[in-house]
């Protein structure tokens, strides 16, 4: 029996070669990830007798540059497993001892496969892979959003710094709907009153009453007489503004488009996640994207090591210790959804939110609490779609819920 280890890079992979006792065959070989480099890796495997029947393959799957030479190996039916290294016990071990070279790594990999014995991965399925693209697209486009809305804020700060006082949220629609025509004080002082009344009024559709409006505005008039912004080039700041305001408006239509897309594909599949608290559509198929396969996760620490939420432990002598942070290994795109459900859980999952509680009454600040919450997260979302059943709360035994 040959175990092959693969390290993967963007350009070139390297292949090593092991016997059932571990021991190196030849050297390992450096091929490119091209059609030529994989026709290269088949002369090596004819070369030292290596076929689908007496072969296991592994590789590293922490990018997408895998995918290529994965479906080239899979379609000629060899064993492959693609795995991320946080998920095998083993090849965390390996890993202690800090060696990385692409040679050292490739053989390391093919022990693995030689000690675990892992089974052939499969790849995930298109809505699977298509919710995977769709929620890392929409992760991009929330960020974007995000900074254009920063740098906005950067720009008032200096323009009209008073602006602030006015609106709760800035970037709600009658505020928006001002700044993309009128960002400047000046600009405020020279609308027309009952205009920009009855704009704020529209806007908010309706919302703001006529009354309100008017005392926003007569509010608003005010600071800008008085506003103690600069003047040097703001024309230049204004266009800023309105651009990155456009720019805001296009992103979240795309969004919105991109969720639409989302919500189909949800309602198709056959899981309970939704049934969570926290877990609506977006974050369910965040989860399922970057998951895959659950089956792939024997245990769920390995799923925690995966979403990068266990604790990094820092040990040296006899001494281990005891404040330690997230490791943030694995996929930061999971770690991120499953840490909003748990903060939307912390105060809305009747056991979660008790959980929650009495770690903030023992004097843990919000954030480990918050932590300590997505872990049991985890569990939660390993038994609900392992066992294939709805999410059911269980309160502690000592609990009065009447």
């Amino acid at each position: 029996m040959f175990f092959v280890g693969i390290d993967i890079g963007k350009r070139n992979h390297e292949v090593a070669l092991v016997d059932e006792k571990g021991s190196p065959i030849g050297k390992t070989l450096r091929i490119t990830n091209t059609k030529k480099g994989s026709l290269e890796l088949l002369n090596f495997f004819n070369k030292h007798d290596v076929n689908v029947d007496n072969a296991m393959i592994g590789m590293e799957a922490t990018g997408h540059y895998w995918l290529a030479i994965y479906s080239f190996l899979n379609d000629l039916d060899f064993s492959v497993t693609a795995f991320n290294p946080i998920q095998s016990d083993v090849l965390r071990d390996f890993y202690i001892r800090k060696t990385k070279t692409d040679a050292i790594d490739a053989v390391l990999i093919a022990q693995v496969i030689r000690m675990d014995l892992p089974e052939k991965t499969s790849l995930p399925t298109e809505d699977i892979f298509r919710l995977k693209q769709l929620e890392r697209f929409r992760y991009s486009l929330v960020d974007s959003s995000s900074d254009l809305k920063r740098k906005i804020i950067t720009c008032l700060d200096q323009v009209f710094p008073e602006y602030e006082k006015i609106f709760s949220d800035i970037f709600g629609s009658s505020s928006t709907e001002i700044l993309l025509n009128s960002p400047l004080p000046e600009d405020i002082l020279q609308l027309d009153t009952e205009l920009l009344i009855e704009t704020i009024h529209l806007a908010s559709k309706k919302r703001f009453g006529i009354e309100r409006s008017e005392k926003k505005v007569m509010k608003l008039k005010e600071l800008a007489s008085n506003s103690f912004g600069i003047s040097i080039a703001a024309d230049v700041f204004k266009l800023e503004i309105q651009i990155m305001l456009e720019q805001i408006r296009l992103i979240e239509r795309q969004i919105i488009q991109i969720e639409s897309e989302i919500h189909e594909i949800i309602a198709t599949q056959d899981n309970y996640l939704t049934t969570i608290t926290g877990i609506g559509d977006i974050t369910a198929a965040v989860i399922m994207g970057e998951i895959g396969d659950i089956n792939r996760f024997k245990k769920p620490s390995q799923l925690l090591a995966f979403a990068g939420l266990d604790a990094s432990v820092h040990q040296s002598g006899d001494f281990t210790g005891t404040k330690n942070k997230l490791s943030k290994r694995g996929s930061p795109y999971l770690r991120r959804a499953i840490w909003q459900a748990a903060f939307i859980a912390a105060f809305h999952d009747p056991a979660l939110s008790i959980y929650y509680q009495k770690l903030k009454q023992r004097g843990k600040s919000h954030g480990t609490a918050v932590g300590a919450v997505s872990r049991k997260m985890v569990n939660i979302i390993f038994a609900v779609w392992t066992q294939n059943k709805p999410y059911e709360v269980h309160l502690p035994k000592n609990i009065d819920v009447n």
